[in-house]
C-alpha cells in the first residue's frame, strides 16, 4: 500500500478545500486559505503536528472536496455496477474538471483504498460495532477512502477526517457523518504497521498473515505460493510479488514498429524501456496528449505482453512448407493491443494477420487498434474461436492464444479484481482454455507456432492446460519459451524460464506475470 498525499492545515486545524480546474479554490475551509498539492498530487503539509480538528461539527466542511469526491464515485460505481476503476476514473475526473495535481490524488486515493480493501475492512471490523455487511455500502466505501488518507498517505489527520465527513455529510447524510467520524477516530489509534500487528496477532499460518499484511485474499496468496514453486522460484517470494500487486504500476508504452515513435513521450519525460525494444515508461500524467495515442501507433501496453508478442513472431521456422508471406492468426484478440504488435511486426514480411474475436463491442476495439494498419495487412473474424481450428486446419504459421483467464496476473493494474476472482473461476475457464488451445493446434500449419499465454501465474491456466492438450496428440513439441524470451528482450537473460515454459514476475521483472508456452507443429 503505498504512501502519498498530505493535506495543508489552514487556521484551527481544518483542512481547505482543494483547488480545481484552472486553480480557483472551489470553497474555502471556515478559516480561508487554499490547500496545495504538489506535481504528484500529493497535498503538501506545511508543518506542525498532526492533530485532529477542534472545530464544532456545525463547523466543519460540508461539502465534497472535488478529488475525493471522484474517488467515491469510483469505488462505488466499481461495487454497485461492477464496473472497472480504470475505465470509471479517467471520465470522473473529466467530469469533475480536476487538475493535474488533484487528478493525481485522486487516483492514488482510489486505487489505494481498492488495494488495500481487505486489510483496511479487517480494521474497520475492529472499529465498527456491527458486521460491516450491515452498513450502507456507500458508507463503507466512504470509510475505505478515510482508511487509505488516515494510514496509507501523507494526510494530516485532521484533513482526512475532516474531509471524508464533510464528503459523507455532502452525499450521503448527516446521519451516516456521525458514524464516519466515530469509526475513523478509533481508525486512528494506531498507525498502518500497528493495526497489521494487531491484526496478525495470534495468527501461525503464513498464508492468513500474508493475506492482512498485504490485502489480498486468502486463496490468491495459496495460489501465488504454489505458482511461485510450480515455476522454479522460491516460496519465499511470496511477500515480494504481494507487495509488488500493491505498487502503483508505471504506465508502459509501445511505438508500434515502422508506423510510431517514441519521440513524443521520451519529450515528455518518459524513459527508454528496459525489457522490450521500442517501449518507454511514463509517469507524466495524461498519456491522451501524446499524438501517437491519438494516431494509434503509440499504445499503452504492458512489457510482458510486448514481449510474449514479440517471442512468438520472432521463432524461426526452419520446417515451414509453403512459399511466400507467412499467415498469421491472434484467436482471442479482443481488445487488440498484442494484435497491433503482432501485424506491425509482421507488416514488413508482408505478413497478413486475421483478428478473432467473438464480442462484437470487443472486436470493433479490435478494429479501431488496427487503424493505422494497411487494410489489406490484416482480416478481422467475428466469431469463437474453438471452431477455426475445425474450419481453417493448418492454415496458419504462427497461431497467438491469448486466453480467458482469472487475470491473477495483473492484479496491479486491476486491483478490484483480487475481491471479485473467485477460486470456483478457474473450475468455469478450465474447459474454454483448453478447447481455444486444442482449435489452435488444428490451426496451425506444418512447421508452424502455437503460443498459449496467459495474464495468469496460476498453473491450473498454465501448464496444466498445456500439458493436458499435448498429452492427448502427437506431432508437436515445446520449445524454450525463456530462450525464446531472453531472445526478444533488451536486457539481457530474463531469467523467466522454467523447462520449457517461461513466467514473467511482477517483483522480479516489473511487468505483469504473463505466462508463455512455445508449441512447434513438426513438418
Amino acid at each position: 500500500m503505498s504512501a502519498t498525499g498530505g493535506t495543508n492545515r489552514g487556521p484551527g486545524g481544518r483542512g481547505e478545500r482543494s483547488q480545481g480546474a484552472g486553480g480557483k479554490a472551489q470553497g474555502a475551509g471556515q478559516g480561508g486559505g487554499t490547500r496545495r498539492r504538489d506535481d504528484q498530487g500529493r497535498e503538501r503539509n506545511r508543518g506542525g503536528d498532526r492533530q485532529f480538528s477542534q472545530a464544532a461539527p456545525s463547523q466543519r466542511t460540508r461539502r465534497a472536496d472535488p478529488a475525493r469526491l471522484v474517488a467515491f464515485e469510483v469505488l462505488r460505481a466499481v461495487a454497485g455496477e461492477d464496473a472497472y476503476a480504470n475505465l470509471v476514473l479517467p471520465t470522473s475526473i473529466r467530469k469533475h474538471r480536476l487538475d493535474r495535481r488533484d487528478a493525481g490524488f485522486a487516483t492514488e486515493l482510489t486505487y489505494g483504498a481498492l488495494r488495500g480493501q481487505g486489510t483496511y475492512d479487517a480494521v474497520l471490523a475492529r472499529c465498527v460495532d456491527r458486521p460491516l455487511d450491515q452498513l450502507d455500502p456507500a458508507v463503507l466505501d466512504a470509510l475505505r477512502l478515510g482508511v487509505h488518507q488516515l494510514l496509507a498517505m501523507r494526510v494530516p489527520a485532521h484533513a482526512a477526517l475532516d474531509q471524508t465527513v464533510g464528503l459523507v455529510r455532502a452525499v450521503i447524510g448527516a446521519g451516516p457523518s456521525s458514524l464516519v467520524n466515530a469509526v475513523l477516530r478509533k481508525v486512528t489509534a494506531h498507525d498502518l504497521d500497528g493495526w497489521i500487528a494487531v491484526l496478525v496477532e495470534g495468527l501461525t499460518d503464513p498464508t492468513a498473515i500474508a493475506a492482512l499484511t498485504h490485502s489480498h485474499p486468502e486463496w490468491i496468496v495459496r495460489a501465488m505460493r504454489q505458482a511461485l514453486v510450480a515455476h522454479g522460484r522460491d516460496v519465499s517470494e511470496i511477500d515480494a510479488l504481494l507487495a509488488a500487486d500493491n505498487a502503483a504500476p508505471v504506465v508502459h508504452l509501445v511505438a508500434l514498429p515502422g508506423l510510431g515513435t517514441l519521440d513524443d513521450a521520451l519529450g515528455e519525460g518518459a524513459e527508454p524501456g528496459r525489457l522490450a525494444p521500442g517501449s518507454a515508461y511514463y509517469s507524466g500524467g495524461d498519456i491522451s496528449r501524446l499524438p501517437g495515442i491519438a494516431a494509434g501507433t503509440l499504445r499503452v501496453q504492458d512489457s510482458g505482453s510486448q514481449l510474449v508478442a514479440r517471442a512468438l513472431a520472432a521463432v524461426d521456422l526452419p520446417g515451414r512448407r509453403t512459399d511466400g508471406p507467412e499467415q498469421w492468426l491472434d484467436l482471442c484478440a479482443g481488445p487488440g493491443g498484442k494484435t497491433a504488435l503482432l501485424a506491425a511486426i509482421g507488416l514488413d514480411d508482408g505478413v497478413h494477420l486475421t483478428a478473432n474475436e467473438p464480442v462484437p463491442h470487443r472486436a470493433q476495439l479490435v478494429r479501431q487498434a488496427l487503424r493505422p494498419l494497411p487494410e489489406d495487412s490484416w482480416t478481422l473474424r467475428v466469431g469463437d474461436g474453438r471452431d477455426v481450428g475445425r474450419e481453417q486446419p493448418g492454415s496458419y504459421d504462427r497461431v497467438l492464444v491469448d486466453a480467458p483467464c482469472t487475470g491473477l496476473g495483473a492484479l496491479r493494474r486491476r486491483p478490484e479484481s483480487r475481491w471479485r476472482r473467485k477460486p470456483s473461476d478457474l473450475v468455469g475457464l478450465a474447459p474454454l482454455q483448453r478447447e481455444l488451445l486444442t482449435s489452435a493446434l488444428d490451426a496451425v500449419a506444418p512447421g508452424g507456432v502455437v503460443a498459449y499465454v496467459t495474464c495468469s501465474p496460476h498453473h491450473a491456466e498454465t501448464d496444466a492446460v498445456v500439458d493436458d492438450c499435448l498429452r492427448k496428440r502427437t506431432g508437436f513439441e515445446r520449445l524454450d519459451a525463456g530462450a525464446a524470451l531472453d531472445a526478444v528482450s533488451i536486457g539481457g537473460p530474463l531469467d523467466a524460464g522454467h523447462g520449457t515454459s517461461a513466467q514473467l514476475w511482477p517483483h522480479v521483472h516489473g511487468t505483469d506475470a504473463m505466462y508463455l508456452a512455445l508449441i512447434r507443429k513438426n513438418p
